[in-house]
């Protein structure tokens, strides 16, 4: 675990009251015990080392306070290292089969995504779509493991054109800043992402938008294109929607990364 994310603030002694499912994950899953240190991140976005300082194991809770020096239980990479990211990334993924929506929004909040967005366009089956409590756990335990400090937040599946809203309202301010790409498996009218890339001194909050089983429609690249998004075309083998979702949001970081 890169970091915890507290259900609520500690209390006027700097304590912080952990029972449920969160000392079950604490006690069963790290196995801590008095003494050792956790990152904690609360909702404004703080991180901050706290140390188990209470295990009680009849009542079933334990107790983290803010304290220095402790042995850590975080492995790898600290959380604290990993605070900065100049760039907002958005993810707008037509919604794909539960099973694999729940693999893309896993790995695009260990990838620090900022937003998802859940597309139904022309292929989107009517049961897909992921819940928003089941998102909203599994976006945890990613954040948890990855140490991300982006508050990732999956939206509830909507139309084409009201998530293009979202965007237009986000970026209206800067628009000079903001890059939007489609991924497209066809060629035609496409560029290369390092070509698209060009014509953008700087850029301050990026969107990728990825198809689900069977792409995205010649009509809604259509009205992607007339919104400012640019199609992209990767020279690789064909990839399944949640292969497509994390390489493009990969190679999108790493090109905007080397040009910032």
């Amino acid at each position: 675990m890169r970091q915890f994310l507290a259900p609520s603030n500690p209390d006027e002694r700097g304590i912080l009251h952990l029972t449920g499912k969160d000392y079950r994950y604490f006690r069963q899953v790290l196995r801590v015990k008095t003494g050792d240190m956790a990152a904690v991140r609360f909702s404004d976005g703080t991180l901050q080392n706290m140390t188990v300082c209470k295990v009680d194991e009849a009542l079933r809770f334990l107790e983290l306070q803010v304290c220095a020096g402790s042995k850590t239980i975080t492995r790898g990479t600290q959380a604290s290292a990993l605070e900065k990211q100049d760039i907002e990334y958005w993810l707008f993924q037509f919604v794909a089969r539960p099973q694999k929506m729940d693999i893309i929004i896993r790995q695009a909040a260990e990838c620090g995504i900022q937003k998802i967005i859940q597309v139904t366009g022309a292929y989107t089956q009517q049961t897909a779509g992921a819940r928003q409590d089941r998102a909203e756990r599994i976006i945890k335990e990613a954040r948890q493991q990855s140490g991300s400090p982006v508050n990732t937040v999956c939206e509830a599946p909507c139309t084409l054109e009201k998530a293009l809203e979202l965007w237009k309202e986000k970026t209206d301010s800067e628009p000079n800043a903001a890059a939007a790409f489609a991924l497209y498996e066809r060629t035609e009218k496409t560029q290369l992402l390092q070509a698209a890339l060009k014509k953008y001194e700087t850029v301050k909050i990026a969107a990728i938008a990825v198809g689900c089983e069977g792409g995205i429609s010649p009509e809604e690249m259509s009205i992607l294109q007339e919104s400012g998004f640019i199609p992209i075309h990767f020279e690789t083998n064909i990839l399944r929607c949640e292969t497509a979702a994390i390489y493009g949001i990969a190679a999108l970081q790493s090109a905007l990364t080397g040009m910032n």
